[in-house]
Order: C-alpha cells, then sequence, then structure tokens
C-alpha cells in the first residue's frame, strides 16, 4: 500500500519537529516517502533541514532523500539551512551532495551561501566558502592553478542578489 497525503503531510511535520522514532518507523513502512513532495516541492529533507534535525536529515539521505532537491521556488534544503543559520544541517547536506550545493540557485537567484550572507549569517557564508570548489570556476576563466585549494588562504567573495545588489565578504586563515 502507498502512504495518503495526510499520512506523508504528517511524516514531513515529523522530519519538521525531529521526531527521528516516527520518522524511522514511517520509513521502514513506506521507503519511497523519503523523496516525497508536498504541493509546493518541499520535501522531508526542507523540513529537516530548516529546523536543524541533523539525526533526521542523515536518516533521510541514507533512505534516499535527494540533498539537492528543489521545490517550486527553486529553493533546495541547503537554502532552507541557510536561511536559518543551521550548520549542522548544512554539513549534513554537504557531506551527501558535495560542493555543487553551495552554488545552486533558486528561482530567485539566490544560492545557500547567497542566502547565509544576505540573512546575516556570517559563520555559515564562511564555511560554504572554505569549502567551496573555486578551480572549476577558475578553470573557466582561465585562471586555475593545479590542486587550488581555499582551505588556509584569505579570500575575498563577492554575492550578487538578484536586484542586482552586491554584497562583500572576506575570510581569513
Amino acid at each position: 500500500t502507498s502512504p495518503t497525503l495526510e499520512d506523508l503531510d504528517d511524516f514531513r511535520l515529523s522530519c519538521r519537529y525531529g521526531d527521528l522514532d516516527d520518522v524511522t518507523t514511517f520509513l521502514a513502512r513506506f521507503p519511497t516517502a523519503a523523496r516525497a513532495a508536498d504541493d509546493a516541492g518541499n520535501t522531508a529533507a526542507h523540513m529537516a533541514a530548516a529546523n536543524g534535525h541533523v539525526e533526521v536529515l542523515n536518516v533521510l539521505i541514507a533512505a534516499g532523500a535527494d540533498p539537492a532537491a528543489a521545490n517550486a521556488a527553486g529553493a533546495t534544503p541547503m537554502h532552507w539551512a541557510a536561511l536559518n543559520a543551521q550548520l549542522g544541517a548544512v554539513e549534513a547536506l554537504f557531506k551527501a551532495g558535495g560542493a555543487r550545493l553551495i552554488d545552486v540557485r533558486d528561482g530567485s537567484g539566490r544560492s545557500p551561501l547567497g542566502v547565509a550572507e544576505q540573512s546575516g549569517w556570517d559563520e555559515g557564508a564562511r564555511w560554504m566558502v572554505e569549502r567551496m570548489d573555486i578551480s572549476d570556476a577558475a578553470a573557466e576563466e582561465g585562471e586555475a592553478e593545479e590542486d587550488e585549494t581555499v582551505s588556509g588562504r584569505d579570500i575575498d567573495v563577492e554575492i550578487q542578489d538578484a536586484e542586482g545588489g552586491v554584497a562583500r565578504m572576506a575570510t581569513g586563515s
């Protein structure tokens, strides 16, 4: 049998509130629920990430949740974690989906890094900048060096929002 829409709504609420027992019990019965989305495209991973429920998020990812799942607005779970300053969730999503998640743009043109910066979450923005894979972007501009890493260097970052505003940030080692 398949879960009802009400069952799935309850499941997403369990993820939102961090009820690990309910989440694991529901996934044991309906394993595909880890990837299910509501009418707005929000998944259980969005709910867990936004509220910093790292254990729930890890269970969802292990059950097949997509760390890069975008909702109808183009926001991923990492966007929601960044908006709510949930470093543990950002770390779990990064571990599951890699550096590419840091620069995924939502429908407004904002990346999780941009969301962190715009919301004043400097700790999260620095964490993401330190883990960005800048070699691909630099290679496109002809500036890549072999084995280039961000860690241990001072980096100046400019983040442009959808309205064209620019925020500047520097990280230090």
